[in-house]
């Protein structure tokens, strides 16, 4: 399996087991996002080894509790019986000591561990796939999954039903977020119709799955290659996550050629759906600038809150009686 990160830590510690039959693998690490879990999964998916499962214990949450955008994101992560990545990823919240004391990864072929190696670095798109180097040590399999299998008793799964009684799940991040956005003062406006029609593409921005065999919710925002350039959005399809004016999350990526897109790499479609609900469309329905205009705007607003988390914001002013 080919990677782009072939001269990394990253090629090392996600990916080369997988040569050697491994297909399960375990983290245990102090600090994680959701982006990067969702970039390993969709990197898996892209590499032909969607049969990789991905099972993580976070363990700052023992003393710092999650923030309740972030936990959304790792249980739309988990999925359901019935999305994509059911089976595929689970996450644990650790709520009882001792602390982790390292990054620890772990694989398994099924039950049987095969490799273990410790890492510097957190599991996050910062540390793993924009910093130069990371310091990376084998262990042994055995002795580094006993451990994990012990540390699962002093943690529970993001999705359980009584997981807030365990984990302080914050929304003080969520209401400053929607009480401050006016001051953020870093934001771009994107366009949903083009300058030549004034009107969504046909086949493209909004109306992409319009064509053929493709599901017809599959949607992308067009990204104009100057704002592209800007460095406002990651680039090299790191992913990032976006909270909307009406409470959703969503996980978007920027690619295409000339990263002129902005997608939800999951499932193009979820972009799609997104939209089409905003407007009052069926699923599928083919977007026009007079539907964009009934629902009061034809363009949408994204603030940027760090490197790794933005607010999406396509409102439409109160309307006076």
């Amino acid at each position: 399996m080919e990677s782009t990160y072939s001269d990394s830590a990253v090629q090392r510690l996600l990916f080369d087991p997988i040569q050697e039959g491994a297909n399960r693998l375990c983290i245990m690490t102090s600090h994680a996002t959701p982006n990067m879990a969702s970039w390993l999964l969709k990197s898996y998916e892209e590499h032909g080894a969607s049969h990789v499962s991905v099972e993580m214990i976070v363990g700052d949450t023992l003393t710092n509790g999650i923030d309740s955008f972030t936990h959304e994101a790792y249980k739309l992560l988990q999925g359901n019986r019935s999305s994509g990545n059911y089976g595929k990823f689970t996450c644990c919240y650790l709520y009882l000591p001792p602390e982790l004391q390292r990054n620890t990864y772990i694989w398994l072929n099924f039950d049987s561990p095969q490799k273990a190696f410790t890492c510097s670095h957190d599991f996050t798109q910062a540390a793993l796939l924009r910093r130069q180097s990371a310091s990376v040590s084998e262990r042994s399999a055995v002795n580094s999954y006993r451990q994990y299998e012990a540390t699962t008793n002093r943690a529970i799964f993001c999705t359980h039903a009584e997981v807030e009684e365990y984990v302080t799940i914050t929304s003080s991040h969520a209401q400053a977020l929607f009480s401050n956005v006016a001051s953020q003062t870093e934001s771009v406006v994107l366009p949903l119709i083009t300058k030549k029609t004034g009107e969504p593409g046909k086949r493209s921005g909004l109306n992409w799955g319009q064509r053929g065999k493709r599901n017809r919710n599959q949607a992308y925002i067009p990204l104009p290659s100057k704002i592209a350039k800007s460095g406002f959005f990651p680039l090299n399809e790191q992913h990032f996550l976006v909270i909307t004016d009406d409470h959703h999350t969503l996980q978007l990526r920027v690619e295409q050629q000339n990263d002129k897109a902005i997608t939800t790499p999951a499932s193009n479609a979820q972009l799609g759906e997104y939209f089409r609900n905003r407007l009052n469309l069926a699923n599928g329905a083919f977007v026009t600038a007079s539907d964009l205009r009934t629902y009061g705007r034809t363009d949408v607003t994204f603030y940027k809150i760090d490197d790794e988390q933005y607010y999406m914001d396509f409102s439409v002013p109160a309307r006076s009686e």
